[in-house]
């Protein structure tokens, strides 16, 4: 089957491969992909910022498609012609001190899809069937393929800026993850200013409803509840904290962020103004996000690449060339879900 690889010895590249295609073992399915979305996440493995834990690793962790063999085990089979989804979290211990909370997003053991597995840069993957979700119907595979890091990402990213009913909420960076939660947010009733520097990335705020689109360095128009910094920016943290109300939080979604400047105690975190990081998703907050996913009908921002550009998608991400999501299309792989 055709793949992509991330290169050992060039980092900041990928291979194309041709590789057998995988077999289900037990407790998995066997995925034809149809789309895979690109997110930064596969840009740190390829460059090497996060570095691969397998060697010719196959990135992509927001893989839609459809199941078409399974392993032993098994227990419940995906109807005819579901979309399934194959996404970054899989696999956790189950029993460590995290697991057994609810917090398996911070299980010590656990793996993820494109960086400890082949992941959906590929015309097949493979994935646990206890963490594969059913994806909402009602809209087309690449739009289904960003929610499923980008989005759920966000929505945890969301629930860990504790913003309050109604509230007022800064989105700093305007990618994949931040224009989905935005249309969330909204949807639940919020005021949602953006920051961020483009301003094709602006235009597409406003539209998608946002209050106001303007430069990080502007800050937003009125005093912040709550914040969540996208962009992998450090220099962004003092700068989104500044514009944080009495009280406010702010959530910072990446897994790779640059280094944070000095903190004023009296200027960023005096009035009990709380930081908090977000590290990976559980399952419960794919459930819940995709169960919101289907009830608003968001509109994923969608720039579709054919799958035999990958690099130029991931070049065209790092160099904030993608207005919305990218995603890889398979030959054939467009489909209403």
């Amino acid at each position: 089957m055709a793949a992509w690889v991330v290169s050992a010895a060039r980092p900041g590249s990928l291979e194309r491969a041709e590789l057998p295609v995988p077999s289900p073992a037990a407790g998995e399915l066997l995925v034809r992909v149809r789309a895979c979305g690109v997110c930064r996440t596969d840009l740190h493995v390829r460059d090497h910022d996060l570095l691969p834990h397998r060697e010719r690793v196959v990135p992509g962790h927001e893989a839609v498609g459809e199941v078409v063999a399974t392993g032993s085990g098994v227990a419940r089979q995906p109807g005819d012609g579901a979309l399934i989804g194959i996404p970054w979290l899989r696999g956790t211990c189950g029993a460590c001190p995290y697991c057994t909370r609810g917090r398996e997003n911070l299980c010590l053991s656990s793996l993820y899809t494109g960086w400890d597995a082949d992941g959906g840069y590929a015309a097949y993957a493979t994935v646990p069937a206890d963490h594969a979700y059913e994806m909402p119907a009602g809209y087309a595979a690449e739009e289904l393929a960003p929610l499923l890091c980008a989005g759920i990402i966000g929505y945890r990213a969301l629930r860990r800026a504790d913003l309050p009913a109604g509230g007022r909420l800064g989105v700093y960076g305007f990618g994949a993850s931040a224009h989905l939660t935005a249309q969330l947010a909204l949807a639940e009733g919020a005021t949602v200013h953006v920051l961020t520097r483009s301003p094709a990335a602006q235009a597409l705020a406003l539209e998608l409803g946002a209050a106001s689109a303007r430069d990080a360095r502007t800050g937003p128009p009125e005093p912040l509840d709550s914040a969540i910094l996208f962009a992998p920016v450090g220099a962004l943290v003092p700068v989104a904290l500044e514009a944080l109300g009495s009280g406010g939080t702010l959530a910072i979604a990446g897994i790779h962020l640059s280094d944070i400047p000095p903190l004023d105690y009296q200027k960023h975190l005096f009035r009990e103004r709380t930081v908090r990081s977000v590290t990976a998703n559980t399952r419960e907050d794919g459930r819940d996000f995709l169960a919101a996913a289907a009830a608003h009908r968001l509109r994923p921002r969608v720039t579709r690449y054919d799958f035999a550009h990958a690099d130029t998608a991931l070049n065209d991400l790092a160099a904030g060339r993608v207005n919305g999501a990218a995603v890889l299309q398979m030959p054939g792989g467009r489909q209403e879900g």
